[in-house]
């Protein structure tokens, strides 16, 4: 690679980066971001994460006793597959509470957060009206 060509290439990028902008939003024209979150959005979240919690305890388990009881016949029976579905029917066990618990902490993750915030909103509403309240009290007072 010849001198001429690398100061090229060290130009190029010292050009990208200086364009590049990461982690973080552009804060030109004094913008806060665009992410927003209301209750009805964390609600939803929240019921589809318990409903699926409700079904996969309904029905997840529908094909364990037949599982169970077709792995050890064929166990009995000296057919190798019969230890291999004991194994599967293990694993879908494990993996199925995994799901179950997972839908369960973001279900209650999702009505803290609604909590949290209700009472984030309550606090600022109230410390905002207090400020007016006291504003008023010495507006009142500077008139006489």
């Amino acid at each position: 690679m010849a001198w001429d060509e690398w100061e090229q290439l060290k130009t190029a990028a010292q050009d990208r980066s200086a364009r590049m902008q990461l982690n973080q939003a552009s804060t030109q024209g004094g913008e806060q971001g665009d992410l927003a979150v209301d209750r009805q959005d964390l609600a939803a979240i929240g019921d589809s994460a318990f409903k699926l919690f409700e079904d996969l305890g309904r029905h997840g388990r529908d094909a364990w006793s037949s599982s169970q009881t077709a792995a050890k016949d064929l166990i009995t029976q000296e057919y190798e597959i019969g230890s291999g579905l004991d194994v599967v029917q293990k694993k879908w066990e494990k993996q199925l509470q995994s799901l179950v618990d997972a839908c369960a902490h973001i279900s209650n993750h999702m009505d803290f957060t609604k909590k949290a915030h209700r009472g984030d909103e309550y606090f600022i509403a109230s410390t905002v009206s207090s400020l007016e309240t006291l504003d008023k009290g010495f507006d009142e007072g500077s008139k006489s």
